[in-house]
């Protein structure tokens, strides 16, 4: 596999997993403290995936300083990446959030 495409399946992945990770385990914190786990775990599934997306790429401030200084550079291709990079991590996290509601059980709305 290119280095691309395994940064890009990784980025996926860990995206993926912090959002699920993070909602099943504040599932558990809601049952302990007596609320409702199935609306805790779609909030935070919701309010966790920018985080996700963020951790996913390494940071939210270097992807960014990349895009930048290559993209007015005139040098697009590394800019390319670091988009599509940002882009498999947020589809990880949107997947991960639509598997919590999916689970949960919940609509959209």
């Amino acid at each position: 596999m290119s280095t691309f495409l395994t940064k890009a399946v990784m980025d996926f992945f860990i995206a993926f997993g912090i959002v699920l990770g993070g909602a099943l385990v504040g599932g558990i914190g809601a049952v302990v403290s007596l609320q409702p786990p199935t609306q805790s775990m779609l909030d935070v599934a919701d309010r966790i995936k920018i985080w996700a997306l963020a951790a996913a790429v390494g940071g939210t401030i270097d992807p960014m300083r990349v895009i930048e200084s290559n993209f007015f550079d005139g040098n697009l291709s590394p800019a390319i990446k670091q988009i599509l990079y940002l882009l498999f991590a947020f589809l990880g996290a949107h997947m991960g959030s639509e598997l919590v509601r999916w689970m949960c059980g919940g609509s959209r709305g």
